[in-house]
């Protein structure tokens, strides 16, 4: 009985990948480079130029968009206010955004289109 169940959902997993366009899969395939080039400070504009007909790399570079205003954020925050800046903003603000563009090049290296944590619902390109 559990061995019928176990093909079956062999046979459902077989079948969620045969119905995966293949378009999609040359799409990351191609725009691999495009996708983590998008994490690295302000090289996310390359991919908004060269590969915005891709939606791997677009969605990529949205998340790396995004990362690059927060970052921005994290840096005019903790230079403005004075010690507690200076102490505690910049350097977990940093780390943070560190973690965030690390997570995100293995994602784009892996083929992922997964978000980043707690940031990696907004949208700005559309």
């Amino acid at each position: 009985m559990s061995d019928e169940k176990n093909e079956n959902v062999e046979e459902k997993v077989e079948d969620a990948f045969e119905e995966q366009d293949s378009s999609t899969l040359e799409d990351v395939k191609n725009n691999k480079g495009m996708a983590i080039l998008a994490y690295i400070g302000f090289l996310f504009i390359v991919p908004l130029l060269a590969a915005k007909e891709s939606k791997f790399a677009m969605y990529h570079t949205n998340q790396g968009l995004v990362l690059f205003i927060i970052g921005f954020a994290i840096y005019i925050v903790g230079s403005i206010i004075p010690v507690i800046g200076w102490l505690l903003i910049l350097p977990l603000g940093s780390l943070f955004w560190l973690v965030w563009a690390v997570i995100g090049i293995i994602n784009a290296a892996n083929g992922q289109e997964k978000s980043l944590p707690l940031i990696g619902k907004m949208q700005i390109l559309k």
